[in-house]
């Protein structure tokens, strides 16, 4: 295989509201916290254990003034990027790291406006059933193609 991938694809809470960084000449860069949640069953005690891990996304210039302006603290967020770590001298004298995923592309899953719009004890829409396949090919199988 020639070359190298550097893809992130993840889907989470934001932890935070959109924090916006603007610049002369009219480009913006957005910065936020999301959680993405990992369960699983501890073998010896039966109980479930969730783990929580932090990632910090960053956004640039018209996907930031999106963010800023429908996201809020608790959005489920589908996104995709690519790992970057930033390197700077702390105050201290210290070298400082800091890892994020730049997005390029992020879809809004839920979000607080849309849970708060619908009420909470409507009963869901009964859907009709869709029709039965039918087999088209003259086979004995029962596969629709």
């Amino acid at each position: 295989m020639a070359g190298t991938i550097n893809k992130v694809i993840l889907i989470g809470h934001l932890g935070d509201e959109v924090k916006m960084h603007y610049f002369d000449g009219g480009n913006c860069l957005g910065r936020f916290p999301i959680a993405t949640n990992e369960t699983y069953t501890n073998r010896q005690t039966g109980e479930k254990v969730t783990t929580t891990e932090w990632h910090n996304l960053v956004v640039r210039n018209k996907l930031a003034e999106i963010c800023e302006k429908y996201l809020t603290k608790g959005d489920k967020i589908y996104c995709e990027g690519r790992i970057k770590t930033r390197q700077w001298e702390g105050e201290d004298g210290n070298k400082r790291y800091s890892t994020e995923i730049h997005v390029n592309d992020m879809t809004f899953l839920t979000t607080k406006k849309e849970l708060v719009a619908k009420p909470a004890e409507t009963p869901p829409a009964t859907q009709p059933k869709p029709a039965e396949p039918t087999n088209t090919n003259g086979g004995d199988d029962d596969l629709p193609f």
